[in-house]
């Protein structure tokens, strides 16, 4: 049963967080909350934007231990298995991926038995030009009023913080990245 708000109560329920910024730990902070959530007998999904191939480790796990959670990922793999380089620059097979996953928010919208939905780089999606604005913030505006939205990545539209509840900035004050010390496995990725 859906909690009455009055004027003066604040809304508790079904709202949006961002988390942006150049710093480390976007998804990080969004698979905390899911395990939060899931502890607390939330149902969650998530969908990974430009996340394709199957060399991310958090989605192994979360598969073999953690059934509740609804995972689904759309991209292109952009990582070079040969060079463990990521591929730069957008092709209409990015954009086409990214549009599937959008269509896949919209149906985890329409069946309307989760709480948490968590967005991972729909941010950077859509600021690199994968995902059209305009219809990625036509979705969002959308959701269930009760579920709980996450939207990760780096450069989040103005128009997704001006929707948001939550805003969180994470800062790059120093990276080990930056000093040559390559991605690694099951740490970053």
């Amino acid at each position: 049963m859906e909690e009455r708000q009055s004027a003066k109560t604040p809304k508790s329920k079904g709202l949006i967080q961002v988390y942006t910024g150049n710093g480390k730990g976007k998804t990080t902070a969004s698979l905390g909350l899911a395990m939060r959530a899931v502890s607390e007998g939330m149902r969650v999904a998530i969908v990974h934007f430009d996340k394709g191939g199957d060399h991310y480790a958090e989605r192994k796990i979360i598969a073999e231990r953690f059934p509740e959670i609804e995972l689904h990922a759309s991209g292109l793999d952009r990582i070079d298995p040969v060079t463990n380089r990521f591929r730069f620059g957008v092709t209409p097979e990015d954009k086409a991926e990214a549009e599937r996953g959008l269509g896949i928010v919209q149906e985890i919208f329409l069946n309307g038995k989760h709480h948490l939905v968590i967005l991972d780089e729909i941010n950077s999606t859509v600021s690199l030009g994968m995902l059209d604005e305009g219809a990625a913030l036509d979705v969002l505006k959308n959701k269930p009023s009760e579920v709980e939205l996450v939207l990760t990545g780096r450069n989040a539209p103005e128009s997704f913080k001006e929707i948001a509840d939550l805003v969180s900035d994470v800062t790059l004050v120093k990276h080990y990245f930056y000093h040559g010390v390559p991605a690694r496995f099951g740490l970053d990725y």
